[in-house]
């Protein structure tokens, strides 16, 4: 794995990175995603374009499906993966419409950072890699995005215990200087409809970039 360069100064990756990648390499499992994608969200999104953060857990476990954007699959995917799907639920009701497919590579490159807190998976195995020490990576790339106005999808009580790696951001004259943080329950079949079914998230970042003035995401058209 080569970590990201516009990333790469994070303590991280002269830290910890280099015994996760021992540790990977000595599985015996198939892990996924394939080694160079590992890093797509990091190296779709550079700290200096960041605008949104939505948070997942880990990649899919499905081979052929994770590709290194949390909630993301490849174009051809189908059905989608049921956290995704209700993603789109709660988009249609919102704004009207959905992608075409699942890939939001479109996304990264408008500033949204799909980071998943661990960042492989066994396949078939969700969560077998939860121990590996990913998540010092998020606490810092977290941290990194904090420095600046930015909106926060935090779904689901593992992403909210995140919210404390987020700190204020830099004063800047005559622009607003709080984060958005949204906190809803995580779209998976499980808990849908216990608050993020409703929660119109994706106008509600749209109408927080307008009101400082920088261009709206385009959550539906590739």
């Amino acid at each position: 794995m080569i970590p990201p360069p516009k990333w790469a100064h994070l303590p991280f990756f002269s830290q910890e990175f280099e015994v996760i990648s021992a540790a990977i390499e000595t599985d015996q499992r198939r892990v996924l995603p394939p080694t160079q994608q590992r890093f797509e969200a990091l190296n779709l999104t550079p700290p200096n374009e960041v605008r949104v953060v939505i948070l997942g857990q880990d990649p899919y476990p499905t081979p052929g499906h994770a590709h290194g954007l949390a909630f993301s699959v490849e174009t051809d995917i189908s059905p989608l993966p049921r956290s995704l799907n209700n993603i789109f639920k709660e988009m249609h009701d919102d704004l009207g419409e959905v992608p075409h497919d699942g890939n939001l590579r479109f996304w990264a490159a408008q500033g949204v950072l799909l980071l998943n807190t661990v960042l492989t998976v066994p396949a078939g195995e969700a969560n077998g890699h939860k121990s590996l020490g990913w998540q010092s990576l998020t606490f810092q790339v977290l941290q990194h995005a904090s420095q600046r106005p930015t909106a926060f999808l935090l779904w689901g009580k593992q992403a909210q215990t995140l919210a404390r790696y987020i700190s204020s951001p830099k004063t800047v004259a005559n622009v607003s200087t709080d984060h958005l943080l949204i906190k809803t329950a995580h779209p998976s079949p499980l808990s849908a409809r216990r608050g993020f079914f409703g929660s119109r998230p994706f106008s509600r970042i749209n109408k927080w970039l307008a009101d400082r003035g920088e261009p709206k995401i385009n959550w539906t058209t590739a």
